[in-house]
Formats: structure tokens, C-alpha cells, sequence
């Protein structure tokens, strides 16, 4: 019922009671309800799932960056799916020149590389965890032709 939340969050934010508004969804479920609103609605924020295994937001992603919103990504590990596919696998040797350590920062580099994006959300309960995924922020993100052959080299794995 997005009509009826927008009009009271469009109230609020008239209010002062919220900054911005935006539109999610996960699990790549309801891209065509969200390409609506994102046509029809002046907002400030898209959360969408993207991750290696799972491509399908891009034209969304690029449509928001189009129009001037902000992009946060959820779900950027496929829920753990993506660790099990790479299992023990060592990174390849040039992920280093990006800065990556571990499999978190690599998915994670890649997809903050995307010029559409803001910022993810990789959720973790560990702090060994969070502390991998921080590690993403620092050294240079992949331009589109490292992200190419990132997504080539995790499609090959």
C-alpha cells in the first residue's frame, strides 16, 4: 500500500518529522512496482538488492542515479550464498591492487564501484565480520573495467 505510506511520509516530512523518502524492496521482488513509483514519485532513496548473484536492479540503480536518488544496496552477499559458492577459493592475485583482503571486500568493492551507488547494507551479527566489510572502504574502488573482470572472474569460479 505505497500510495497511502507516501501521502503520510510526504505529510511527516512536511512536518519536519522525516528527512527523505524512499521506496525497498528485496529478493529482486517487485522491480515493475518500484520503476513506477521511481517514474511517478519524487524521492530521495532507492534500496534494492544487488550482488553477483542477483544483476537484475541495474536498470533501476540507473534510473534512480538518473533522476537524482540516492542508491543503497541490500542483501549484498545473496544471504551468505555468494561465501559458498567461492568456498575456500583464494582471491585472485590482482583483487590486492584493489584493496581487497577477503571474498566480503571484493563483493562488496564491486558493488560500490557501480557509479549508481551510495552505499550498502551488508548486515552481519560478527564483529570479525564488520570488520572485513569496513576494510571495503579503503584503497581505490574498481572502475567498470575492473568491475567487468570481477564479475567475469567470479562467474568463472
Amino acid at each position: 500500500n505505497w500510495r497511502a505510506h507516501l501521502k503520510t511520509l510526504r505529510r511527516w516530512q512536511d512536518e519536519g518529522r522525516v528527512r527523505y523518502i524512499g521506496v525497498s524492496t528485496s529478493h529482486g521482488n517487485k522491480h515493475d512496482v518500484a520503476e513506477r513509483v521511481l517514474r511517478s514519485e519524487p524521492l530521495d532513496v532507492l534500496q534494492i538488492t544487488y550482488n553477483f548473484a542477483d544483476t537484475r536492479a541495474e536498470p533501476l540503480m540507473n534510473l534512480a542515479a538518473e533522476r537524482g536518488l540516492a542508491v543503497i544496496i541490500n542483501r549484498p552477499f545473496d544471504g551468505g550464498d555468494l561465501f559458498d559458492q567461492v568456498g575456500r577459493r583464494p582471491l585472485p592475485p590482482w583483487a590486492a591492487e584493489l584493496g581487497c583482503a577477503n571474498w566480503a571486500q571484493y563483493f562488496l568493492k564491486w558493488i560500490v564501484g557501480h557509479p549508481a551507488i551510495t552505499c550498502t547494507i551488508p548486515g552481519t551479527g560478527k564483529p570479525e565480520h564488520m570488520a572485513d566489510n569496513v576494510g571495503a572502504g579503503f584503497g581505490v574502488l574498481p572502475d567498470s573495467r575492473a568491475r567487468t573482470k570481477m564479475a567475469e572472474y567470479f562467474d568463472s569460479l
